[in-house]
């Protein structure tokens, strides 16, 4: 835990929710993603939390910012239970169900989500024996989570808006 905190504290001052920083985080060749991100998309993104999440560079931005507050694990989670969702090998489906749940559902689990005891037994129970849906109501916890929490924050960061006036300036 302690190792953890040295880490965090140690990013502490690298951490910025400037655009600089979003850039290394994008996915492809960050130069050219920025080119073709248009303004009308990044606008969308403040539309819905649903929106955002349905565009590899809103996830990619969102989670630049998440991280910034270190709270990435929320999103973390989320997208791994949706590709969870796409398993379709039983075999598979048990070991990713178990992997996810060591993860970030159990109790000090590396990456531990902050999710409520009757959700987190819920889920518990529900690995004796795994199904596509058994992340369902953890999943339905952090998405609304980082909805009402996250996801405001981060239409008014610094990180957000300057990427929209970047956007914005390459049209100009």
């Amino acid at each position: 835990r302690n190792k953890g905190m040295r880490t965090r504290l140690g990013c502490l001052s690298h951490k910025s929710d400037s655009c600089s920083d979003f850039t290394a985080i994008l996915p492809d060749k960050p130069n050219r993603a920025l080119k073709r991100l248009s303004t009308e998309e990044a606008t969308r993104w403040a539309d819905s939390f649903d929106v955002l999440l349905s565009h590899k560079y809103g996830v990619a931005a969102f989670r630049a910012f998440l991280k910034t507050e270190f709270s990435e694990e929320n999103l973390e989670f989320w997208l791994a239970c949706e590709e969870f969702k796409k398993t379709r090998s039983t075999a598979k489906l048990v070991s990713k169900a178990h992997r996810i749940f060591e993860e970030f559902v159990d109790v000090q689990a590396p990456r531990e989500v902050n999710i409520d005891f009757q959700t987190r037994e819920a889920t518990r129970k529900n690995m004796q024996e795994p199904s596509l849906t058994c992340f369902d109501q953890a999943q339905g916890k952090v998405h609304s989570l980082m909805e009402k929490d996250s996801y405001p924050r981060f239409l008014r960061s610094k990180m957000y808006l300057d990427l929209l006036s970047q956007s914005q300036r390459r049209l100009s």
